[in-house]
């Protein structure tokens, strides 16, 4: 399994969850709450977990090229789910 981590900063962390899983949930297989948020994208799965001013995103799949594909993909929804915040994603592997 391989996978990759990033850890935002942002002051409300617990928004951005609510926000992506809900703007995924029509499509995807998602649990949330508050502190941390689940999605399952198929081959691929996100877990978001809220922190005391940041957010952490673990991507984790099998494949090489759907891994860096979903590192895009989950940076770009959560910039956009931010209205006021540009975050620097510096993925970790």
């Amino acid at each position: 399994m391989l996978s990759s981590t990033v850890q935002i900063e942002t002051t409300n962390p617990s928004r951005l969850i609510r926000r992506l899983c809900k703007h995924w949930s029509h499509k995807f297989d998602v649990s949330f709450d508050d502190q941390q948020g689940h999605i399952a994208f198929g081959g691929a799965s996100c877990l978001l977990t809220a922190g005391e001013g940041n957010l952490t995103a673990k991507i984790q799949t099998e494949d090489e090229a759907q891994l860096e594909k979903m590192e895009t993909v989950v940076a770009d929804h959560l910039q956009r789910m931010s209205t006021d915040e540009t975050f620097s994603f510096v993925w970790q592997r």
